[in-house]
């Protein structure tokens, strides 16, 4: 298929649905979808975008394609047909879910119209290995806030973003080390519509409410309000993705901007817990580009977020949407948890994870059969930037400095008690490594967390995590945005083997039995060219190994 065709076709779409470019975004979007498929030599077809997820006997893949398809496409999976279920209401999101498959399988994949006729090339997809099974090995591709649109460089709001080109050549260099699957950890969207200090500079900015403006008492799905959402979501994560992961499991973890807000609190405005537009939004941006988590047999299927009410009755059951497990048979149990969703604001009870969510993760923390057990949350232990929706009291203070002297408002206590029970209960595994891996504050950064308020942990100290972020830029920084960077909390004693680095990146882990390594990337946009991008080794290699 010539790249004019894909690049005629593409077009045709954005015109189709009212998204030509200002400033060139649909442009730019386009030339990177087209990008990715010329660069990895595979045939993307009629596809916009595909993102699948697996366990150990299903697959559920999100797909986009570059016009309408008016009767459901077929997605062959083996000797097995799945129809695709459509996820918008014009045809051109469509998701396809195959259960009862073989564990640790490598399938033949393909999509084809209704007729038969093929949508784009066949590729392969793994499931995980089964849950009694021990794998030799297991590498993670893990990063944070990728998100951004090209649109607010061009609009001067004093936010920008890594262009959406160099963002995708980062993901290209961490997925040519061949990761088993990928974690992309919150802040996919950054579209910010009422927290006072970032929405007038992002979806609140006068060239933002010209490309993409919502209204907060309409669904999300029909109507103005997703042509909005295809204009101000889709255009940060369809460009970047394309097809390169077709092949790559996924684990997207949603933050506070995947609910079209900032976290803060102030007597203007307190934007979390997620009003019913954010609930919609964070929603409907999942349901169109990434896969929501898939079962797992040892994660209640009660759990904040899972089998919706709204939830088509051809759905299969199980998937959840804030909180998942990646198992790779008995060699590791990564589980990823959205702190955002399920926030109270109860004092010296709130929580950041609802109560059955914490027994959960507990739970998996006291269970054996598992030789590595990860935690990620959306938001990081081990760090504070000042900021109110953090586990932490910190606050700025006027010598530049975090300190504990003034009550930090609208904090609850409760957070941060919540924080202590789960780092207790990772440092209490005999003969595990207790690794935190978390997003939210836009940086790399490693430290062992030896002491959290009367808690000591200096037998197994937690080992915390900042992997790195694919698009943050000027004015996104905490140490710009914040007026300080990520610093140590004075309710912890940390020892930091990778001090907090502001620049682009990612990390990768490998798990064995014996051990987990941790290699860091990095990428300054100020003083590298792209180029370099293409050549990046670790800069920092971290063995841990079991006790």
């Amino acid at each position: 298929m010539e790249t004019t065709r894909r690049e005629l076709l593409s077009a045709g779409a954005s015109a189709a649905l009212g998204l030509l470019p200002l400033g060139g975004n649909a442009a730019t979007a386009q030339t990177a979808s087209t990008a990715n498929a010329a660069q990895s030599g595979w045939d993307d077809g009629e596809l916009a975008h595909l993102l699948p997820t697996s366990n150990h006997d299903r697959i559920l893949i999100k797909a986009s394609f570059k016009k309408p398809l008016t009767v459901a496409p077929i997605l062959q999976v083996g000797d097995q047909r799945v129809r695709g279920e459509r996820s918008d209401t014009r045809g051109l999101f469509w998701q396809f879910q195959a259960a009862d498959l073989k564990p640790g399988t490598a399938y033949q994949l393909s999509l084809t119209s209704s007729e038969g006729k093929a949508l784009c090339q066949p590729w392969t997809l793994s499931t995980m290995p089964a849950p009694d099974a021990m794998p030799s090995k297991l590498r993670l591709l893990v990063y944070s806030c990728a998100g951004g649109h090209d649109i607010f460089k061009a609009a001067h709001t004093g936010f920008e973003f890594v262009p959406v080109a160099i963002r995708q050549k980062l993901l290209q260099r961490g997925l040519s080390y061949a990761p088993d699957a990928l974690i992309a950890n919150g802040d996919h969207v950054y579209w910010d519509l009422l927290a006072p200090r970032a929405a007038p500079k992002l979806g609140a900015s006068k060239a933002a409410l010209e490309y993409a403006r919502f209204d907060r008492d309409a669904p999300l799905l029909g109507g103005a309000n997703e042509i909005a959402l295809l204009r101000a979501a889709g255009e940060q994560i369809a460009p970047l993705y394309g097809t390169l992961c077709r092949s790559t499991p996924v684990f997207f973890l949603q933050d506070d901007h995947d609910h079209f807000d900032n976290d803060e609190a102030t007597d203007e405005a307190v934007t979390f817990p997620p009003d019913n537009f954010m609930l919609q939004s964070a929603r409907a941006t999942q349901r169109l580009w990434y896969p929501e988590f898939l079962p797992d047999l040892e994660r209640s299927p009660g759990l904040p977020g899972s089998d919706t009410p709204d939830q088509p009755a051809s759905r299969p059951s199980g998937l959840s949407e804030s909180f998942g497990t990646l198992r790779y048979g008995r060699l590791a149990e990564i589980l990823l948890y959205d702190i955002r969703r399920t926030v109270t604001l109860a004092g010296p009870t709130g929580v950041f994870v609802a109560p059955d969510v914490e027994a959960w993760l507990k739970a998996r923390a006291a269970a054996r059969e598992v030789v590595h057990l990860v935690n990620v949350p959306s938001n990081p232990p081990g760090w504070s930037a000042g900021k109110w929706g953090e586990w932490y009291p910190d606050l700025l203070g006027p010598d530049g400095k975090l300190s504990e002297a003034k009550p930090k408002p609208y904090w609850q206590r409760g957070w941060l008690s919540q924080h202590d029970r789960l780092m207790q209960a990772l440092s209490q595994m005999p003969g595990r490594i207790p690794l935190v891996v978390s997003g939210d504050l836009h940086a790399t950064a490693e430290g062992r967390m030896m002491r959290s308020g009367q808690l000591d942990f200096s037998r197994n100290p937690v080992i915390a995590v900042l992997p790195g972020t694919l698009g943050t830029s000027t004015g996104g920084w905490a140490s710009e945005f914040r007026g300080v960077g990520p610093k140590v909390p004075q309710h912890l004693d940390m020892v930091e083997t990778v001090t907090p680095i502001e620049e682009n990146g990612f990390l990768l882990i490998d798990f064995t039995p014996e051990a987990i390594t941790l290699r860091y990337f990095k990428w300054n946009q100020k003083t590298q060219p792209a180029s370099d991008i293409d050549t990046l080794e670790p800069f920092h290699t971290t063995e841990l190994k079991r006790v």
